[in-house]
């Protein structure tokens, strides 16, 4: 350090499967959606995160995009550099620089992944200028964003309900005790919804519509005490081909949803029955947190809490406690040290 040190920017990135967000000086300074749109003539990268986001589902034979991460890893290696780079290249205090600084990094990668795969997150930072990089555990960053005070002796459990998956652990002494994590996540309750569409409803709907149903009325229960009101949605008719319009309520989205949501049920009850009896008894009393965006599903909370009997909390803005977490971690690097998962 020293005489560097100016020189050296602090950044923490949650690097997710839906959204990447950037946090910088303790302020969210990026938070777009995972997505770049590529020209396919010329190979450049033509638009990133809600500007190519808008463009999904309605592009020519020129123009792909592309989702550079997949169930929670990244499948793109070269589209998810350029669009990392992109990102930091929009942090507004970066912008000011004469020459881009080198970066000390905090990364967030889902727990079950391989050491492969860690490092591909490692290299692709390494190439955008990242001096240090550090990773840390999804279900780690969630806590810690929540406000839990990890290092305590205490049990704490984590369902962080993502893009690409659905992240759950047991959390004491600032590690992980035992984690299970599952391929079943925001994007597989989107595709269930595009399916239900098409078989029920005979409607092709694109993700992004899907999407949109899935925020506006998606619900992980048929009998919600404050119902959202339906919806109309637009899509083609599968039997005349014509653009059509039908409405829809939230119990046909419940519908959908339902098998899904029982196998994230079912990690939940597996990673509860694998956590040791001290921390069990702790969990009776301190209850379920929830992150993620997949938490905001109306009833999930609900839902969780009649299956586990056990109390359920929603953290406060759910889509930022991962990337809130990772940037506590780098604030307090040397406090949070043994947190990291860097072998």
């Amino acid at each position: 350090m020293g005489f560097f040190d100016f020189l050296t920017e602090d950044i923490a990135i949650d690097l997710g499967t839906a959204n990447t967000l950037i946090v910088h000086n303790g302020k969210v300074v990026v938070d777009s959606p995972s997505i770049v749109a590529r020209d396919r003539t010329t190979g450049k990268i033509i638009a990133v995160g809600k500007e190519a986001a808008m463009m999904q589902g309605k592009t020519h034979e020129n123009i792909k995009t592309i989702r550079p991460l997949k169930d929670g890893v990244i499948a793109d290696f070269d589209a998810s550099e350029k669009m990392i780079s992109m990102f930091i290249k929009e942090i507004p205090a970066l912008k000011k620089k004469l020459f881009t600084p080198s970066l000390r990094m905090v990364i967030c990668i889902p727990s079950g992944i391989t050491e492969v795969e860690m490092r591909a997150v490692k290299d692709s930072a390494e190439r955008v200028n990242g001096k240090e990089v550090y990773l840390i555990h999804e279900p780690m960053a969630a806590a810690i964003g929540i406000g839990i005070d990890i290092m305590q002796p205490k049990g704490n459990m984590i369902v962080d309900i993502g893009g690409g998956t659905t992240e759950i652990a047991v959390i004491a002494l600032g590690g992980i005790v035992c984690d299970k994590s599952v391929k079943i996540a925001g994007d597989v309750f989107t595709n269930d919804i595009v399916y239900y569409m098409r078989t029920q409803h005979n409607l092709y709907v694109g993700e992004r519509t899907a999407e949109k149903i899935k925020i506006q009325i998606g619900a992980a229960t048929e009998d919600l005490e404050v119902p959202p009101e339906e919806m109309n949605v637009q899509g083609r008719d599968l039997l005349t081909g014509k653009p059509k319009e039908v409405k829809i309520g939230y119990r046909e989205i419940a519908k959908a949803l339902d098998k899904s949501i029982l196998r994230v049920e079912d990690a939940v009850m597996e990673t509860l029955s694998q956590t040791p009896p001290e921390l069990a008894a702790d969990i009776y009393n301190t209850g379920i947190y929830l992150a993620g965006g997949g938490s905001m599903l109306r009833g999930l909370d609900k839902r969780l809490s009649q299956k586990t009997d056990l109390p359920v909390y929603i953290a406060e803005d759910p889509l930022r406690a991962v990337v809130r977490g990772t940037g506590l971690t780098l604030k307090n690097l040397d406090k949070y040290k043994s947190v990291l998962a860097n072998k």
